[in-house]
């Protein structure tokens, strides 16, 4: 009789074990895909913060959503990432804004050398950029989220540059913007997504590369490099993306929309953090292989930052060709970072 009972129980125990199984599985099937493309590499902070977002999408939709990411350019490569959510290659596409130079003038504003102090406060500039201007060149996608990484300072190999002159005929390897920036400085910009800058270093295809501190660990640069100019008052950043497909976007149901939006205000702030923290890792980490840092006295700083001045000038200049506000973008831009510093 016992045998039979629980022969029963067994049975009833597998029906409902097979039941609940059918209901997650057709629960998922039902669920809204969103592919994520991010060029960073899985390891990176930066990586693990993108794919948090899709589980916190996930978490806060009730299912509803389920995120596939796919880092280190396995999707699209980290130039047409933008084009590949328009396009529907992605759905969620993060990438550097800078990548398709020229295509967001107004936003260019936030990659100037303005002497950024911290990834916080570039993080900062850049949302209250776009929140001013809504750049249309944004608008065949939906933004998420903008955030910004600290000090873009410059890295070499062999030549170490203690002045201005020290920068005279060297290749650095720098994109949008800051190929200006390193143009002002006496150097001869190279076009190269980050991707590509350990080796180009490696083999001696450039001299150095601009970048924040913390791609000296997470990127593994700070391996190839043998100093570092802390060049803190003519000091660029660089404006990363987070942008969905617009049609995407407009078929997901209102509740998820709102999710969506209190995530991206979240994971705006989370980043700009990050950036910091690692930062602080990157000098760490040059510290650790007894790399050079070079600190600027305060004449030297003067002379860089005189001498990135003309490109904010063109800037203003350009944009007013354009009719676009160059110099509100510029002001605001300057007024949130003197803020953003206090």
């Amino acid at each position: 009789m016992r045998l039979r009972f629980a022969g029963k129980m067994f049975l009833l125990l597998g029906v409902a074990a097979f039941a609940l199984c059918c209901f997650n599985t057709a629960h998922a099937a039902d669920a809204i895909k969103l592919t994520y493309s991010n060029f960073f590499p899985a390891t990176h902070i930066q990586s693990k913060l993108a794919e948090a977002w899709g589980k916190e999408v996930e978490k806060r939709s009730g299912g509803k959503v389920k995120v596939e990411y796919y880092p280190g350019q396995t999707l699209t490569k980290a130039k047409v990432v933008y084009d590949g959510v328009v396009q529907g290659l992605s759905d969620v596409g993060f990438s550097v804004l800078g990548y398709t130079r020229g295509r967001f003038p107004i936003m260019e504003v936030i990659d100037l050398p303005l002497g950024y102090k911290s990834g916080v406060a570039a993080t900062k500039v850049a949302n209250a950029v776009y929140d001013k201007f809504k750049d249309k060149a944004l608008t065949d996608t939906k933004v998420m989220y903008l955030h910004a990484h600290g000090p873009g300072l410059v890295n070499t190999k062999g030549k170490v540059v203690k002045k201005l002159e020290d920068m005279k005929g060297l290749k650095i390897r720098s994109h949008g913007t800051s190929a200006k920036v390193v143009k002002a400085l006496g150097g001869t910009p190279v076009a190269m997504p980050m991707p590509e800058t350990y080796q180009s270093l490696q083999k001696g295809v450039v001299d150095g590369a601009v970048y924040p501190l913390e791609a000296n660990k997470g990127w593994k640069l700070g391996e190839v490099i043998d100093s570092v100019t802390l060049d803190y008052p003519s000091a660029y950043t660089t404006t990363f993306f987070v942008v969905m497909n617009k049609d995407k976007w407009n078929s997901l149901p209102d509740d998820v929309k709102k999710a969506i939006t209190e995530i991206n205000k979240e994971w705006a702030d989370k980043h700009g953090k990050a950036w910091d923290e690692s930062d602080a890792e990157g000098l760490a980490f040059l510290k650790a292989k007894n790399k050079k840092l070079i600190e600027l006295d305060a004449a030297e700083g003067a002379r860089w930052k005189k001498a990135v001045q003309p490109v904010l000038d063109q800037y203003v200049k350009d944009m007013a060709a354009k009719k676009l506000p160059g110099k509100e973008a510029l002001e605001i831009a300057q007024e949130t970072l003197k803020k953003s510093d206090k």
